[in-house]
């Protein structure tokens, strides 16, 4: 799988890419058929603590999937989309397998 990770409003050190790296290589043992992956890791700016966005999208053969979070650390809303991506990723093998 491809990964291709981009950092808006900041620059991102070498610890937190390899974090993005190990967590979007893990969607692999749940469907293998992942094309690539593209991840926007943001700053907003805004006054609360929750801040760092996390966007994932995800190719896959048929069509894309998606997820966006706002959390306090990057970390935090990287696993969260993670978690999100399984999801999508168990319900459309399913939807496959179902065909």
């Amino acid at each position: 799988m491809t990964v291709k990770i981009q950092s808006v409003h900041f620059d991102a050190d070498k610890k937190l890419l390899e974090f993005v790296q190990e967590r979007i290589n893990k969607l692999n043992h749940y469907y293998d058929e992942i094309i690539s992956s593209d991840i926007t890791l943001r700053l907003d700016k805004s006054d609360v603590d929750a801040n760092k966005v996390a966007e994932i999208k995800l190719h896959i053969p048929g069509s894309d999937l998606f997820a966006k979070k706002t959390c306090k650390s990057f970390e935090e809303a990287i696993d969260t989309s993670i978690d999100a991506l399984k999801t999508q990723v168990k319900r459309h093998k399913e939807k496959i397998k179902g065909l």
